[in-house]
């Protein structure tokens, strides 16, 4: 949820566009190489993205979930908890 700001105004972000590549590209594997039924709410403008499984979760979904969390945790590594905070919140 939100967007990084971590660019200055008008410049392109690249903690934006690498979060938005992880999330958007794990999300297209889930539909298309794992057989997934997902149902996506974002907002581009606000920077909002939710993406929500109907049914059980699959091994190699699972998998490729915690790829996505790993990356996004690095991220936050490299350029900061001010920039990117990975929050798990299973329900």
């Amino acid at each position: 949820m939100g967007h990084a700001e971590y660019a200055r105004p008008g410049e392109p972000d690249i903690v934006c566009a690498a979060v938005s590549a992880l999330t958007i590209g794990t999300v297209n594997s889930l539909e298309e190489l794992a057989g997934e039924r997902l149902r996506v709410s974002q907002d581009q403008r606000t920077g909002f993205f939710k993406c929500d499984f109907e049914g059980t979760l699959q091994e190699k979904s699972s998998f490729l979930m915690d790829s996505m969390v790993f990356s996004l945790e690095n991220i936050s590594r490299e350029y900061g908890k001010k920039f990117l905070q990975v929050k798990i919140k299973e329900v």
